[in-house]
């Protein structure tokens, strides 16, 4: 039976919201991210995009990028539309991550931030293939994800610096580990694939399309 993804729950929706900022080392995750983007971006797609902040900070680095948010929450997608008002070149469009990924053509950058940890491991293999055949020759997939610990007592520590419980663990996570994503993505065909950056459970993982 698959979960229910708690983000479908409008409070727990605002909730995220409200502790986003107060992720431990969040900034340097994407600051990475940043240093990955190919150069020349012309469209880029945001996975899971939530209130719109990793697209905003791609499109900071990339000004003449044109981007398309997906989220399936409606919460998160008025934070989204909130945050592009006014900007033409954004899209913020529902969809859910857990069903193919619609046909929106091809993009030199896909993205996303702690987002696909909440698909059944089988998904989330099907939507990275989904990924590769969205990108464009050399176009990059960069992955700011939230991964399984190695050991019970990594786990416990990272609960610890979160300053959580086990009681505080979201339900809907389905976390798997660096190794098993970086082979599945090889597997795909992804080239220069690797974990970037880590910090305990926050990773991430990268590969581009081969040109």
């Amino acid at each position: 039976m698959a979960r229910s993804n708690e983000y479908s729950s409008a409070e727990h929706a605002l909730n995220y919201l409200a502790k986003a900022d107060r992720i431990p080392h969040r900034a340097e995750g994407e600051g990475v991210l940043l240093d990955f983007l190919p150069p020349d971006v012309k469209r880029v797609l945001d996975l899971g995009a939530g209130d719109g902040r990793l697209l905003a900070l791609v499109r900071l680095a990339r000004p003449h990028a044109t981007g398309v948010a997906l989220d399936f929450s409606p919460v998160m997608l008025e934070a989204a539309r909130k945050r592009f008002e006014g900007e033409a070149d954004v899209r913020v469009m529902a969809h859910n991550l857990d069903d193919p990924l619609p046909d929106l053509g091809r993009f030199d950058v896909v993205v996303s931030s702690f987002a696909i940890h909440h698909c059944a491991d089988a998904r989330k293999q099907a939507l990275y293939a989904e990924i590769f055949a969205r990108l464009e020759p050399g176009g990059a997939f960069l992955n700011l994800e939230h991964v399984a610990s190695p050991t019970p007592a990594l786990h416990a520590r990272f609960l610890s610096a979160m300053r959580m419980s086990a009681d505080d663990e979201d339900p809907s996570n389905q976390l798997a580990s660096v190794e098993r994503q970086l082979d599945w993505l090889r597997r795909i065909g992804f080239a220069d694939v690797d974990c970037h950056w880590k910090w305990l459970e926050l990773a991430l993982l990268g590969g581009r399309r081969p040109r």
